[in-house]
């Protein structure tokens, strides 16, 4: 099967916006549109409440309208539309086995929403194994049901800022973001938040010999990914204190946010880390979700 940008739809405003996102990031990466509705009526917060069966007609119509609107606004994407029965989290991650993408609406701002009624969006990013985009929306003058504004052209300017835990520097999450910024023509800015424990060996977090430490370290690591993309502006911002505060901070000058979700730990089953999950409650830019080892 060929690969795709896979959006998750429910009706919602959220995840109209998604599909927005997704269709110019399928045109980003010349691959087809594929829209998907898990039927489960449980998860039904924005149909009509007029009885089953103008839910039922709702429900299938969904997926075909969406599909249309798309069309109109995105000429010559190739989209593909599916509706599924069952429940939400398992459908969506089949749907999406061969997709570079899965992509799913979020409010922002504290809480997530629509298809991703209380904890399904957590339990899709804590179990996917490709990479997971939620979309903000909740306010911030990004929420788009046309063709690309000025609005959104400006955010597309903007840069991709990469989060990067200097002990588990994944190779997946800086592949992403160096090839992200390339497809954006935009800027990267990697930052690392630390805070050292006292044995550790560092000096003080406010130490001069600490941020030059730590700074050294970054710089390695990105040094050949600088050298394997050439063309991408590379800052780097190697900070003490909390991970998570400098993240949200950066998301408000970003298009795009790439955090990690660690596969393996003491603890069996999924799991998002403290970090992507303060990112993806509070982010104002779409935050990228990408599972490591």
């Amino acid at each position: 099967m060929p690969r795709t940008v896979t959006v998750g739809l429910d009706g919602s405003p959220e995840s109209l916006a998604a599909a927005d996102w997704a269709a110019r990031e399928a045109q980003r990466r010349e691959l087809p549109l594929s829209l998907v509705h898990a039927l489960d009526w449980h998860s039904f917060s924005y149909g009509p409440l007029t009885g089953v069966e103008s839910l039922t007609r709702w429900a299938k119509r969904l997926p075909s309208d969406a599909a249309a609107r798309l069309r109109c606004d995105h000429p010559g994407l190739r989209i593909i539309h599916e509706q599924l029965a069952g429940e939400p989290v398992a459908s969506l991650l089949a749907a999406a086995e061969n997709a570079e993408l899965l992509v799913l609406g979020s409010q922002g701002a504290g809480r997530v929403t629509g298809i991703l009624v209380g904890s399904v969006a957590l339990s899709i990013v804590a179990r996917a194994e490709l990479p997971v985009v939620l979309v903000p929306t909740g306010g911030r003058g990004d929420r788009r049901t046309g063709p690309a504004t000025t609005a959104s052209a400006a955010r597309a300017r903007r840069e991709v800022v990469l989060g990067l835990d200097l002990r588990r520097p994944a190779a997946q999450m800086l592949g992403f973001a160096f090839d992200a910024a390339a497809r954006r023509a935009a800027a990267l800015r990697v930052v690392h938040g630390w805070s050292p424990p006292p044995a550790s060996g560092y000096p003080s977090p406010s130490g001069t010999g600490a941020s030059a430490q730590v700074a050294s370290e970054l710089a390695d690591v990105l040094r050949p990914w600088r050298t394997k993309f050439p063309g991408v502006s590379v800052s780097e911002q190697a900070v003490a204190g909390s991970p998570a505060e400098h993240l949200v901070d950066a998301s408000a000058h970003a298009a795009l946010m790439v955090v990690g979700r660690f596969t393996h730990g003491p603890r069996p089953g999924p799991r998002v880390g403290p970090v992507t999950h303060s990112v993806l409650h509070h982010s104002s830019a779409p935050v990228t979700v990408i599972a490591h080892t």
